[in-house]
């Protein structure tokens, strides 16, 4: 699989792209610039905001659910009208939002952390019918939330912890059953699990931090291969393109010092396998 470069703008922490099913567009973050960014075409634009910004959903045609350091919020594309939807640890400075995906309830899964990636400072939060509710405390840095196919699992990692667990979850409405899991261990590796996608035949595609690429995985968690990526710091991927088997990945220069020429660019390979189409919001 060839891998080319989707957008040469440098992102400080490129993080969270989201393919908009009915734009059939692709938007992503840079969390540190503050930025919402997206290309169509050769047109690439840009959304500022005055706070860090790191994970999305998509609502309808033109809005977005945005989660950012202190809520999760909708954002209108066309006018850049915001309305708040619920408050995301707005009292505690110290944290931002990071990782997060609607869920197949119409739900939407995200993950905080420390700003400076303190020690079990961050947590897992679920928004759905109104309500954020927590679900997982003393998290260092939250990171590859998604969802199975046939809806019986969540995934998620904490990257400090170089691990994946999984979450069974009620067919019903979509909250945990029972404890979560450990998936898939990388300590042995020492390789850093980063953002995460499930295709359509339940494999994992995860980013792994440092590593230079994004590995898959089989549902019980057997390595299948691994995709290279010509930047070490890959954060996170997500499936699109007309036929959702384009594989699209974001990268951070964060701490590297110019050291690596391709470093925070977003880059594309078409593949084999198909991604499942985001869920939508519902508010």
């Amino acid at each position: 699989m060839t891998v080319t470069i989707f957008s040469d703008t440098k992102c400080k922490l490129g993080e969270g792209p989201l393919w908009h099913p009915e734009r059939q567009q692709l938007f992503w973050f840079d969390i540190l610039a503050k930025r919402l960014m997206t290309r169509t075409g050769d047109e690439e634009a840009f959304w500022q905001f005055d706070e860090h910004v790191s994970a999305a959903g998509w609502i309808d045609h033109n809005r977005l659910l945005i989660a950012s350091e202190t809520r999760l919020f909708s954002f209108n594309l066309a006018t850049k009208a915001q309305q708040t939807v619920v408050a995301l640890e707005a009292n505690d400075p110290r944290t931002r939002s990071n990782d997060g995906r609607a869920d197949p309830w119409g739900g939407f899964w995200i993950g905080t952390m420390g700003k400076q990636a303190e020690a079990g400072l961050g947590g897992i939060y679920r928004y759905y019918q109104g309500t954020l509710r927590p679900l997982y405390a003393a998290i260092s840095i939250s990171n590859a939330i998604c969802f199975s196919p046939d809806h019986k699992y969540a995934y998620f990692a904490d990257t400090a912890a170089q691990t994946i667990l999984r979450q069974p979850l009620s067919r019903d409405d979509g909250w945990p059953e029972g404890d979560p899991e450990l998936w898939l261990d990388l300590t042995a590796e020492d390789r850093y699990p980063d953002g995460s996608v499930v295709d359509t035949e339940g494999c994992v595609l995860n980013a792994q931090w440092g590593s230079s690429r994004i590995a898959r995985y089989a549902p019980d968690g057997r390595f299948l291969s691994a995709i290279d990526f010509p930047t070490s710091q890959i954060s996170c991927p997500a499936f699109g393109g007309d036929r959702m088997q384009s594989l699209f990945a974001t990268s951070a220069t964060v701490g590297l010092n110019d050291r690596e020429a391709h470093a925070g660019q977003s880059f594309v390979c078409d593949t084999p396998y198909t991604g499942q189409q985001e869920h939508r919001v519902i508010l």
